[in-house]
């Protein structure tokens, strides 16, 4: 990954953000030890401060845990509540703003409802390519 250093998101967010999508993916798992934040800063060219900022993050959301003397690893249930969390903070107002538009352009539910079916299919059809 390639940190943004543009975005109005600021970088220990994104290292955060980044380490969710690891969990998900399942490329760290529950309980397993996660990256150190001088692993992070070497591997984004950050200040180990703001790597430690985002592995602190996740551990105020009970994403990951201290074990002291060997470091954090992921918490057990980090997937589903990542996955909540996402749903509830990302998904939500994506919709939110969808719907506004679709009023705005006078687009019926139906066929707001037909537009994300029909996405689904092709997003579907990519992923067996």
């Amino acid at each position: 990954m390639i940190l943004n250093t543009d975005s109005m998101k600021p970088i220990y967010v994104q290292i955060a953000e980044w380490l969710e999508v690891e969990i998900l993916n399942s490329n760290i798992k529950e309980d397993e030890r996660i990256y150190s934040q001088y692993q992070l800063a070497d591997m984004f060219t950050v200040n180990p401060a703001t790597a430690a900022k985002g592995l602190n993050l996740l551990a105020d959301e009970n994403i990951v845990y201290k074990r002291r003397g060997l470091g954090m690893f992921v918490s057990p249930n980090a997937k589903q509540f990542i996955l909540t969390k996402r749903r509830k903070q990302n998904l939500e107002q994506m919709i939110k703003e969808l719907v506004i538009e679709a009023n705005r352009l006078d687009v019926s539910e139906s066929e707001l409802i037909m537009m994300i079916h029909n996405f689904r299919q092709d997003g579907k059809e990519e992923e067996q390519l």
